[in-house]
């Protein structure tokens, strides 16, 4: 190679020196190198700015002298005594700043100890980070309050109920409106979804709110007393009957609502009775001769396919019309799933409340939550929930603690799904940062648990945290 040549060869390593010098100048990180010997060989701006020293004060300083007149403890000579990288977190006596301090030892090509590069980053960046975070929960919080408040001016609230998604809102609304008439409403649904709580939002956004509601199970009453319950007898009736004769339940209900689930499942001659009900509003008692007129709501609901049972003479045709001037159909919660997570944390809180508990659910439990496809529904949802809180060890509720194992929580990727490899891997990881941060309450024994170090862990917790916050991060 010519002279000119190495010159040129020289030119391009001065610059790439100095290149490297402005980057370690410049990082935000502190930066500092002690030889193999523990004696100080370079420091950066961020690392005089932090500990008040000047590099003209400790350059060539041994960290024996350092930790008798500046710091508390020194990485970089328990870096040589251990000959393993060392985090530790020391105090700068000068400043009274905190700082997390990571020593690595750099060997050269035949394994002799070379140098020692410290690097750290202060409390005080650390806790900017967490105000930050507040203040972005605090913004997402009135959001929420934002939210709720146009939700209660165009929909009632309703009765312990949750509705964030599109097509659950769409039934509240058709309720509400409902509920300012009489009409009877066919409130249709799979098992579990919520027919009940919506019957109860109409009852009690109706003018007949302050009457009474009045459920029948029409599924749970046997087919030799449930005429007697609904249309109640009287004295001597039959064998057995009171003395003084009973009000059936539509007569309990005057004036206010009748709910009658799982229509579907009344007995063929007394859908002919019902139907006599529903067209002269007025009932009489088993024994008895007189009609009692009777002001009544009617609302029904069933998770069967009446009209299937129509055309299998299963269900009276002039019953359904009757029943079916308004129906409300709620869509099964796979189909909503906007709003399994508002759910879970409902029902996480209430059970929180009452146990006095301080359980949360970490971040692939949420996700998890909402690939599931419920078959059980809300009331499946509730379950998985409370068992979750009862036999979870740890305040933090982890995939492994939901009940789905029986209903195959396996997840499975369909052939045409959109996924991030990275996005789960990092949820992966996550989780098991959360559950061993929460389960020791100590970085380091966390991260001895997990087998990282100790400024890798901390590093990575601080990082889940701005990405996912809220969700399980103490």
């Amino acid at each position: 190679m010519d002279r000119e040549a190495l010159l040129l060869e020289l030119q391009k390593t001065r610059r790439l020196c100095h290149c490297f010098e402005d980057i370690i100048e410049n990082l935000p990180d502190t930066i500092y190198v002690t030889d193999a010997q523990a004696r100080t060989m370079r420091v950066n701006k961020a690392y005089e700015e932090l500990s008040g020293l000047k590099r003209e004060e400790i350059l060539g300083l041994h960290m024996g002298d350092m930790e008798k007149q500046y710091i508390s403890q020194s990485g970089s000579l328990q870096v040589l005594k251990t000959g393993q990288e060392a985090n530790i977190e020391l105090v700068f006596q000068r400043t009274n700043r905190h700082a997390f301090i990571c020593s690595k030892p750099i060997y050269d090509e035949n394994g002799n100890l070379e140098m020692i590069i410290s690097n750290s980053r202060n409390f005080e960046e650390i806790q900017r980070l967490e105000e930050r975070l507040a203040a972005a929960e605090q913004l997402a919080d009135k959001y929420q309050a934002e939210i709720r408040a146009l939700k209660e001016q165009f929909l009632p609230p309703a009765i312990d109920m949750v509705a964030e998604d599109k097509k659950m809102l769409d039934v509240l609304t058709r309720a509400y409106k409902v509920a300012k008439v009489d009409s009877t409403t066919l409130i249709l649904g799979e098992t579990g979804v919520g027919k009940e709580e919506v019957a109860k939002y109409i009852h009690e956004n109706s003018p007949r709110a302050k009457q009474r509601f009045v459920k029948v199970n029409c599924g749970a009453l046997s087919e030799n007393l449930i005429e007697s319950e609904l249309f109640g007898y009287e004295k001597g009736a039959f064998t057995g009957a009171s003395k003084t004769g009973k009000m059936g339940l539509f007569e309990v209900a005057n004036h206010g609502t009748i709910f009658l689930d799982e229509i579907g499942e009344l007995p063929l001659d007394m859908q002919v009775k019902l139907l006599r009900v529903l067209q002269d509003q007025q009932v009489t008692r088993i024994g008895g001769t007189e009609p009692v007129k009777i002001d009544v709501r009617i609302l029904a609901a069933t998770n069967r396919d009446l009209l299937d049972m129509v055309e299998h003479k299963q269900f009276r045709q002039d019953l359904y019309y009757r029943l079916n001037i308004v129906p409300i159909h709620i869509p099964p919660l796979r189909e909503r799933r906007n709003d399994i997570i508002p759910l879970a944390k409902r029902f996480l809180d209430g059970l929180n409340q009452k146990y006095h508990f301080e359980k949360k659910l970490s971040n692939l439990a949420y996700q998890f939550l909402t690939e599931y496809s419920w078959p059980g529904n809300v009331r499946e949802l509730k379950n998985v929930i409370e068992q979750a809180v009862i036999m979870s060890e740890d305040n933090l509720i982890s995939l492994d603690d939901l009940p789905l194992i029986g209903y195959g929580k396996t997840r499975t990727f369909q052939p045409d799904e959109n996924v991030n490899l990275k996005e789960v891997l990092e949820q992966i990881e996550y989780e098991y940062i959360s559950r061993a941060y929460n389960h020791h309450n100590s970085v380091r024994q966390a991260a001895r648990s997990l087998h990282m170090n100790y400024s890798t862990f901390e590093r990575k917790r601080m990082y889940y945290a701005e990405k996912y916050p809220g969700a399980a991060s103490r």
